[in-house]
């Protein structure tokens, strides 16, 4: 091996480690490490072609050396993990390092708060597991995660839960200027996690029954059905995508009454002036109305767009809503001017999809501003009725409506078989179809149809439904907000959703395998960091690269420990060389120094 000069035609020298070899007697050259332009290197080194030609004799030397004498170990891997670098710069980035090392000097305890944090926020994001499946899987990584028990990490637990706020305002205050974050809109939503236990937990409760402090762990409307008891999440974003804070709850209690805790916390510990929240339809209660805007004061109070349940609406909206007048129908465009087109579903006479039509999309809306009167609750009781003007928009959407019909028509065949078969079928089975029969009932122990009843399509009910199939309701405290903004902002829900299905799918947030108050919290906050990181990952890339493509990208970037200072790479993809760019390192060397990746890693 040897230090080779190509001369750019630039005027320029770059010099390489090459590996000469013959291939049928000609003389070829591998390039096995970049070193750079002889102009940049020379200050730093007084005679780059001197030293790199040692470092040259050295490596061959050592790999001479390897070649002759190294053994595999049974059980063992010199496999390593280097791409956890650019999560773990973003972690450093946030200063979540300097702040756990803060706090523990105020602690008496001998493991590192600070690698047990680290190790279980980039696991989360790279190899999501229980707590002890991390531990396990440490040595995964370049760097040592050691001197710390698996006890050691679970007792950590018990400290990381207490840093929830601070970590909150510190991620916020790291990251307002740098990311020019935008709270002026900011979304909320709630989903749930499941624990793979088959009871609730008990409340503490004093000697006379009052309860002291909630536990988590309680059976309610889980998003998949289960049986399991949960834990509900509220999670509030802002318009850049980017989490602001989280709430938990325990399973059983309603999510209507989550949005005002964290909404006023949010705001006073991060100083925010008047924000817009955007919310589902689950969210649109008189009380939530009322505390963002209910005194339709701009200057003194916050604002709201909400989904608004159109079915479930009253007689005088319905009937606006179906009243074809004053309805603007504009064409939708695409960024680069084309005009927007969808594929219409085309349906037979019975029923029964056809095919599909490509068509024009149109936005077809109206608006008004409306005084609705709400009952809001004062001194625990719901009497109190006050009237509020908000402004309420519908609009039709012609793919909406054909997913509506196909939907319920599916469900209408299923209906008639039912009434034609019902020994075919019982209470699981008949789920969602079974609202559309007359008279249908169910055996108790059995969940099987009752015999002899007079069972028949509900047609009124059927054609109720199709008067409102393809609209949509957004209601909102923005009188001057245009229809085209209001449904822009309110179809960022998208993101939230999105969001949630990142913590369960990349981040397998659940099943939640801890099983105390405290541990839970601290799992859950581990879990938000992680989210936190990603993120921003995203955002540095200007969202050109997706978060699952990044962690497969990341996690697969690894190298293999030749000795303690050579280090063998063979992975190398556009995600990386992005990434590299970003963070002004180079990693596209065959054989890296272990004095280098220490000053990549910072360790």
């Amino acid at each position: 091996m040897f230090v080779k000069k190509y001369k750019y035609k630039n005027g320029r020298t770059f010099l390489s480690i090459v590996n000469g070899y013959k291939v049928n007697g000609v003389t070829k050259h591998e390039v096995i490490m970049k070193l750079g332009y002889l102009d940049e290197l020379e200050k730093e080194y007084d005679n780059p072609i001197e030293y790199f030609n040692k470092q040259a004799k050295d490596i061959e030397s050592n790999l001479s050396f390897l070649i002759k004498n190294s053994k595999l170990q049974i059980n063992s891997s010199s496999r390593k993990n280097i791409g956890y670098m650019f999560l773990k710069n973003i972690y450093n980035e946030l200063g979540i390092d300097s702040f756990l090392k803060s706090k523990q000097k105020d602690l008496k305890v001998s493991y590192d708060l600070n690698k047990i944090f680290s190790l279980l926020v980039i696991s989360r994001i790279l190899y999501p597991g229980s707590k002890k499946e991390t531990f396990e899987g440490r040595n995964r990584f370049f760097e040592p995660f050691d001197n710390f028990s698996l006890d050691d990490v679970y007792r950590s637990l018990d400290y990381f839960n207490n840093y929830k706020e601070e970590l909150e305002i510190l991620l916020w205050n790291n990251t307002k200027d740098t990311y020019k974050r935008d709270a002026s809109t900011t979304y909320y939503d709630c989903t749930n996690y499941y624990f793979e236990i088959n009871y609730n937990d008990n409340d503490l409760a004093d000697e006379e029954g009052n309860i002291i402090e909630k536990n988590y762990r309680k059976r309610g409307p889980e998003k998949n059905h289960r049986p399991d008891p949960i834990i509900e999440m509220g999670l509030l974003m802002d318009s850049n995508d980017l989490p602001l804070a989280y709430d938990l709850f325990p399973g059983n209690e309603s999510e209507k009454l989550s949005l005002r805790p964290i909404h006023n916390r949010t705001k006073a510990k991060f100083g925010l002036e008047r924000t817009i929240v955007v919310a589902d339809r689950g969210l649109n209660t008189s009380d939530n109305i009322f505390y963002l805007a209910g005194r339709n004061d701009k200057e003194h109070m916050d604002g709201y767009i909400y989904g608004q349940s159109v079915r479930g609406a009253d007689k005088e909206f319905k009937s606006w809503l179906l009243n074809q007048d004053d309805y603007v129908c504009e064409p939708i465009y695409n960024e680069d001017g084309s005009p927007k087109m969808f594929r219409q579903m085309i349906f037979n006479e019975d029923g029964s999809l056809k095919g599909y039509e490509k068509r024009q999309a149109y936005f077809k809306h109206k608006s008004r501003i409306y005084p609705k009167e709400i009952t809001i609750k004062r001194d625990g009781k719901r009497n109190t009725k006050v009237r509020t003007d908000q402004k309420q928009m519908v609009y039709y959407s012609q793919n909406y409506a054909d997913k509506q019909r196909r939907d319920r028509n599916q469900m209408i065949e299923r209906a008639k078989d039912i009434i034609n078969h019902p020994e075919k079928y019982d209470k699981i089975t008949a789920k969602g179809s079974k609202s559309y029969i007359n008279n249908i009932r169910f055996v108790k122990d059995t969940g099987e149809i009752a015999k002899g009843l007079d069972l028949s399509l509900k047609l009124d009910k059927i054609a109720e439904e199709e008067k409102y199939d393809g609209y949509y309701s957004i209601v909102t405290s923005e009188f001057k907000m245009s229809d085209k903004e209001l449904r822009k902002k309110y179809r960022g829900l998208s993101k939230i959703e999105e969001t949630f299905k990142i913590t369960k799918t990349e981040l397998e947030s659940r099943p939640v395998y801890v099983w105390t108050k405290e541990h839970i919290e601290s799992h859950f906050l581990t879990c938000f960091i992680a989210l936190y990181i990603l993120r921003l990952l995203e955002h540095k890339t200007n969202k050109e690269i997706s978060i699952p493509k990044l962690i497969e990208s990341i996690k697969e970037y690894e190298c293999t420990k030749l000795s303690n200072t050579i280090n063998l790479f063979d992975t190398y993809d556009t995600v990386i060389e992005k990434l590299a760019i970003m963070n002004k390192v180079k990693l596209d060397n065959t054989l890296v120094l272990t004095t280098n990746l220490r000053k990549f890693l910072n360790y």
